[in-house]
């Protein structure tokens, strides 16, 4: 029988760490969810009580397959855990586990704690103790395991120790600063499982030497079986251990394949890429185009004696197939290739097109010049079925935007407060009618949303419970005549589902419309409803 990896994000709160990053609360919403439908055993959600969107969002908290993990520290030394307030707020948050950091080397105890080595081990005890009273799995992160090891094995033993005969579920190895080599943590973690079971270890390494994924790697080989890590490599400083490349190392590569099993199905390893490229689009940041795996270059053979042999046989040049993870293998050469990843598209959203039909060739190139222009479909799910579907002529006309006016006022308010305010006219023509519609907002893409959606005549019924969740602003080229792209992150309260759209223009309120206006075809493509009769 395989053993089992457990798989451990903390994307929401190590990854929040990252020079640039800034969740919102429904950022986190969505990334819990998306992560919970991959496949990771345990989400860690955030830092309750540090900050008012961690501490909304286990207020809040999704309905997850995964266990939710609420992250904390140690209760202080020579308070009760019951008397320390801060403790309290992390155990008694609405999680399934309590993921908590304890120093593991003696000059941080001293210096950084300012307490002996004896009253930080019993601090982790009476932690430990305290979160299985309350009901919850308990972890300990060892802080600074490994320069602590190496500086004083015993001490560093003795608190991984404290955490496990205390009855923590993981006993967690960090190397904190990122500088340990994968021979040394190999060596290390071997000599920790002669103490503490490997089913109740686990590694959390970070990439200072740009050897996170390698080190964790080499903890598995020496015995951990939970694996910590954040979506593509987020972090402090240089990154985690990046979980987009372990997962489908730990699936596709011997010898981890044959010896262990992950919660990850081959199935939803098929969505890796995708999932990977929309992290990106809500944080803002360009896709890495050379990531192993799931960059759009992970499988890009330009030419010459590579494309040839791939042509033959892909193996020649591809160490796992693209579509296991849910990338693409691109031939720049030959546009065969490019057909392949759009019938794959095709099929993956339910059209089955003969590969012969002429209107494929028309739907690539348009891809392919919309692409050149500054879209991106990789996030934009909702936007490229429209696309596909219009060139097949399968999504009719609900309406028409014949013009739009934003006017953005900054005055003073009845309270004499300076406010600035946003009016928005919208011009739609519906069938044989047409309707003046206006609609005030917060901004300029929130006016333009309420006057569309104020009153879109026999369409308002399906769309009664559509909103505009979030939207993303990329400037793609500079200067003053910069072209910008927008997601949209729409919702619909009563099934719950989410879907992107992306509009791109020099003008941003522009460019947003037209990804409103995808949003909303979409909702009424994806309800059949019938397009209103035209006189």
């Amino acid at each position: 029988m395989k053993e089992r990896l457990y798989l451990y994000d903390t994307t929401l709160r190590d990854g929040a760490q990252t020079l640039g990053v800034d969740f919102s609360l429904e950022d986190k919403r969505v990334i819990a969810e998306r992560l919970d439908a991959l496949g990771i055993d345990y989400i860690e959600g955030g830092y309750p009580g540090a900050n008012p969107v961690d501490t909304a969002f286990f207020e809040g908290a999704p309905r997850l397959k995964s266990k939710l993990v609420a992250f904390g520290m140690t209760k202080r030394a020579g308070r009760s855990a019951s008397n320390d307030p801060g403790f309290q707020t992390v155990v008694q948050a609405n999680a399934a586990a309590v993921c908590l950091v304890a120093k593991s080397w003696d000059y941080h105890v001293e210096v950084a704690l300012g307490v002996t080595g004896e009253e930080n081990l019993e601090a982790i005890a009476a932690s430990v103790d305290a979160v299985l009273s309350a009901g919850r799995e308990a972890l300990i992160d060892c802080e600074h395991f490994f320069d602590g090891y190496k500086a004083n094995p015993a001490y560093a033993l003795a608190c991984a120790k404290a955490a496990y005969d205390a009855g923590a579920r993981w006993v967690v190895l960090c190397d904190t600063n990122g500088g340990t080599l994968p021979h040394e943590i190999e060596e290390i973690v071997a000599e920790v499982v002669r103490h503490i079971p490997p089913s109740r270890v686990g590694i959390h390494a970070h990439n200072d030497t740009e050897n996170a994924v390698a080190n964790t790697l080499a903890a598995i080989r020496a015995g951990a079986r939970q694996v910590q890590g954040t979506l593509n490599g987020l972090g402090e400083r240089c990154g985690n251990a990046n979980l987009t490349s372990i997962i489908p190392t730990l699936i596709l590569k011997e010898d981890y394949a044959s010896r262990f099993e992950t919660g990850v199905s081959a199935e939803a390893l098929g969505t890796l890429t995708a999932f990977s490229r929309q992290f990106d689009e809500l944080l803002n940041r360009q896709p890495n185009r050379h990531a192993p795996y799931v960059g759009e270059s992970a499988f890009a053979h330009k030419g010459g004696i590579h494309a040839s042999a791939v042509a033959k046989d892909p193996r020649t040049y591809e160490h796992v197939p693209p579509e296991s993870v849910g990338n693409a293998r691109r031939l720049l050469v030959s546009n065969q290739a490019g057909r392949s990843n759009i019938l794959a598209e095709l099929a993956r959203i339910g059209m089955e097109v003969d590969k012969d039909d002429p209107r494929l060739g028309g739907l690539l190139e348009q891809v392919k010049t919309r692409e050149a222009q500054g879209y991106a479909y990789e996030a934009a799910g909702a936007s490229f079925e429209l696309l596909a579907r219009r060139a097949f002529g399968q999504v009719p006309d609900f309406f028409d935007v014949e013009s739009f006016r934003v006017m953005v006022e900054r005055r003073h308010n009845a309270q004499g407060e300076l406010v600035t305010v946003s009016d928005a006219i919208v011009k739609v023509r519906i069938g044989a009618g047409l309707l003046i519609n206006a609609g005030e907002g917060n901004g300029p893409v929130h006016a333009l949303d309420q006057a569309l959606r104020r009153d879109l005549g026999i369409y308002q019924p399906s769309i009664q419970h559509l909103e505009l969740a979030d939207f993303k602003v990329r400037i793609l080229t500079g200067g003053t005549d910069a072209v910008t792209r927008v997601l949209i992150e729409s919702l619909d309260r009563k099934s719950g589902r989410r879907w992107f759209t992306v509009g791109v223009s020099p003008n941003i309120v522009d460019a947003s419309f037209e990804a409103l206006i995808d949003s909303i075809v979409f909702k009424l493509w994806s309800d059949r409803v019938a397009p209103a009769p035209v006189a």
